[in-house]
C-alpha cells in the first residue's frame, strides 16, 4: 500500500513540529548562524556565566532537537524519499559541529574546585542545571590532567574499534549458508533465524541453529581476540581514570551504584530453581523427550491471536490501562484523536514500531500495525514511552525533561502488565488464558533471566581481565556454557554450540548494558502489582515518577513509585510473579 492510499487519521502528524518543509528550512537556516560559543570560553568561573551559557545552549539544542525529530520522522515515513535522508544528514553535521563547539565547556568546570562547584550547584539561579553540575563534581575525581584527557582522547577511537571490528563480522563477512523453510532452500540472516526459532518445524529450527553458529564457530578465535580488545579497553580506562573496576565505571555515567547490579545477579541467582521449573514445564506441555535450546522459543499455546481492527485495540489497550485512571485514559484517547500515532505500513515505511519526542512538542509514535495480539501489546508498550515522555516534559524544565536509557523501559512494561492482567481477568477462554500466560513467562524468561545471565558473564570477564587473566576462545566459551547451565538446569540439552552464544551478541560492546532490561522489567511487575493492589496513592506515587525526568539519580526516581533496587524487595516481587504465573499454568494444564 502507498502512503497516500492511508487515510489521514491513521498518519501522525507532522505539522504539529513544522508546518511543511519550508519551514523546516527556514529554521534550520537560522540555526546554522546560531552555532558560535567561542564567546563563552575561559569564563565559566562565576553563577552568572554559567547560567548565560547554559541558557545558550539550551535554546540551541531545542531548536536543533525539533528539526531532527521532522526529519527522521519524515524519512521514516517513506525511506526512499532521499530529500528527508539528506534533511537527516544535515542536521546531525550540524549537531556534531555543536557538540565541538561545546567541548571546552566540561573541562573548564571540572577544573575549578570542588567547592566552587559545590557552591554552583546550591545556588538558586542554576536551579535548573544543579543535578548536571552534582554529576560533574562526583566525575571530578576520575578527570585528569589536560595533558592527560587529550591523551585519552587521542586514544579512544583507537582502542574502541573492537565494536566496529565485530559489527562488519557480525553484518558484512559472516559467511551464513542457506537452510530449509517451507521447503524452500533460504538464506539465513538475523532476522531470518529468529523467525524460523519462532515458528519452524523442529527439524528447520535443529538445522537453522546448527548452521548459525557454524559460521561464528569458524571464526571464533577471531570474534575471542575481538571481545578480548573490548574488554581490555574497559580495563584501561578503569585504571587510567582510577575506578575500582570496569563495572563501577559502566555504572558511574547513569549515576547507579554497583549494588543494584549485584542485587539483580544474586536474586536472579537465587531464584533459578523457578527457571529451571519452567524450563521443564516447556519440555512437558511440547512432549519432547529431549528439550533443546533451538526448541527454548517455541510457543506452548499456538494459534491463539487476539485479532482485531486497529481502532478496537487501541480501545482495547485504553479499557486494560484503567487502573492508571482517567487523566491517563483521557491522555490516550487525545494521542488517538490527534494523530500522534502513525499507524499503518506503507510502502518504503521504516519497520517496527517506536515512540519519539522531544521538549515543547507531544510525543509521536511509529507502529506498523496488524491484527495480532503482539501488536496489541506493542500499542500498549509504545503509549507507555509516550505518556512517559509526556508527563517529563510537563513537569521539568528542558535541561532536566530526558529520562536515563535506565529507567526507559519501565512505563512501557508497566503498560503490557497491566495490559495482561486486563485481558486473562476478563476472558473465559482456557485457551486464551495459557496463551496469556505463556506470553509472560516468555516476557520474563527472555527479559529477566536471560539478560541477567548476560549481564553475570560480562560481570566474571571483566573481573577476569582487571586480574590480568588471558580471555581465550576456551575460556569465554567455558564460563559462557556453565552459565547456560546454570540458568536453564537440567530440562534441556545444552547443545555444544551455544557455548559460543556469547560471541554474537552485540550488546556486549556496550559494556554492562543489557542489566538494565532486567532492572526494567523488575520495577514494572513491582510497579504493576502496586497499582492493583493500593489503587490511587500507588498511580499518584507512579505518576510522581513519570514526571522526574531526568532531575535525579534513576534509583531515587523510582523510589518515588515505591520501588527501591537498593533493596532486594522488588526483585523478590518479580520472582513472585513469575512463581504465581507459573503455578497459575500449571493449574490450567492439569
Amino acid at each position: 500500500m502507498e502512503r497516500n492510499e492511508i487515510q489521514e487519521k491513521y498518519k501522525w502528524n507532522t505539522a504539529d513540529i513544522f508546518v511543511d518543509d519550508d519551514a523546516w528550512e527556514k529554521a534550520f537556516a537560522e540555526l546554522e548562524t546560531q552555532i558560535d560559543f567561542s564567546a563563552y570560553r575561559n569564563t565559566l568561573n562565576s553563577v552568572e556565566n554559567v547560567l548565560t551559557l547554559c541558557i545558550a545552549r539550551d535554546k540551541v539544542l531545542d531548536k536543533m532537537n525539533r528539526l531532527y525529530l521532522y526529519a527522521s520522522m519524515k524519512h521514516d515515513e517513506d525511506v526512499r524519499v532521499t530529500k528527508y535522508a539528506a534533511y537527516d544528514s544535515k542536521i546531525m553535521a550540524l549537531y556534531s559541529k555543536l557538540m565541538t563547539e561545546l567541548a571546552f565547556a566540561e573541562p573548564e568546570l571540572t577544573a575549578l574546585p570542588t567547592e566552587t562547584l559545590i557552591s554552583f550547584s546550591k545556588d538558586e539561579r542554576l536551579k535548573d542545571y544543579d543535578y548536571m553540575l552534582e554529576q560533574l563534581i562526583k566525575s571530578k575525581a576520575h578527570v585528569l590532567s589536560a595533558a592527560e584527557e587529550r591523551i585519552l582522547a587521542l586514544s579512544s577511537e583507537a582502542v574502541s574499534a573492537s565494536s566496529k571490528i565485530f559489527g562488519m563480522l557480525d553484518n558484512a563477512d559472516l559467511n551464513l549458508a542457506k537452510a530449509s523453510f517451507n521447503g524452500e532452500e533460504t538464506q539465513i540472516t538475523h532476522g531470518m533465524y529468529g523467525l524460523v526459532l519462532h515458528n519452524g518445524t523442529r527439524e528447520e529450527r535443529e538445522e537453522w541453529f546448527k548452521k548459525y553458529y557454524e559460521a561464528y564457530i569458524k571464526i571464533s578465535n577471531t570474534l575471542a581476540e575481538t571481545y578480548s580488545a573490548n574488554v581490555k579497553k574497559d580495563v584501561f580506562f578503569k585504571t587510567a581514570r582510577n575506578y575500582d573496576s570496569c563495572l563501577q565505571m559502566a555504572l558511574s555515567g547513569s549515576d547507579v551504584q554497583p549494588e543494584v547490579y549485584n542485587n539483580l545477579v544474586k536474586t536472579v541467582h537465587d531464584a533459578l530453581p523457578l527457571m529451571h521449573r519452567y524450563i521443564s514445564l516447556r519440555k512437558q506441555v511440547l512432549g519432547f523427550e529431549e528439550q533443546h535450546m533451538y526448541d527454548i522459543y517455541t510457543p506452548l499455546v499456538e494459534d491463539c491471536d487476539i485479532k482485531m481492527s486497529y481502532d478496537d485495540a487501541y480501545e482495547l489497550v485504553v479499557k486494560g490501562l484503567a487502573p492508571l485512571g482517567e487523566e491517563y485514559q483521557e491522555l490516550l484517547k487525545k494521542a488517538h484523536d490527534e494523530r500522534w500515532i502513525d499507524v499503518y505500513e506503507n510502502t518504503g515505511k521504516r519497520s517496527g514500531a517506536y515512540s519519539t519526542g522531544v521538549y515543547g512538542t507531544h510525543p509521536f509514535v511509529l507502529l506498523n500495525y496488524q491484527e495480532t495480539t503482539n501488536d496489541i501489546f506493542t500499542i500498549a508498550h509504545e503509549m507507555g514511552h509516550s505518556i512517559h515522555t509526556y508527563k517529563s516534559s510537563a513537569a521539568q524544565p528542558f535541561s532536566k525533561a530526558d529520562y536515563t536509557l535506565f529507567v526507559a523501559e519501565i512505563a512501557s512494561t508497566c503498560n503490557e502488565v497491566l495490559l495482561l492482567k486486563h485481558l486473562y481477568n476478563n476472558t473465559t477462554d482456557v485457551k486464551l488464558k495459557k496463551y496469556l500466560l505463556n506470553y509472560y513467562m516468555d516476557m520474563i524468561r527472555a527479559t529477566l533471566f536471560r539478560q541477567t545471565q548476560f549481564a553475570e558473564f560480562e560481570q566474571i570477564v571483566h573481573e577476569r581481565a582487571e586480574k590480568g587473566e588471558p580471555l581465550t576462545k576456551e575460556l569465554l566459551c567455558d564460563i559462557y556454557y556453565q552459565l547456560n547451565k546454570d540458568y536453564y538446569g537440567d530440562g534441556i540439552v545444552h547443545d555444544s554450540e551455544i557455548a559460543y552464544e556469547w560471541s554474537r551478541i552485540p550488546h556486549f560492546y556496550r559494556s554492562f548494558y543489557v542489566y538494565q532490561y532486567s532492572t526494567g522489567i523488575i520495577s514494572a511487575i513491582s510497579i504493576a502489582k502496586r497499582i492493583l493492589s493500593m489503587g490511587d496513592k500507588a498511580v499518584e506515587d507512579y505518576f510522581a515518577f513519570l514526571s522526574t525526568g531526568g532531575s535525579m539519580s534513576p534509583v531515587e526516581e523510582l523510589k518515588k513509585a515505591g520501588v527501591d533496587l537498593m533493596t532486594q524487595e522488588p526483585f523478590h516481587v518479580a520472582m513472585q510473579e513469575f512463581e504465581d504465573t507459573l503455578n497459575e499454568f500449571e493449574s490450567l494444564c492439569r
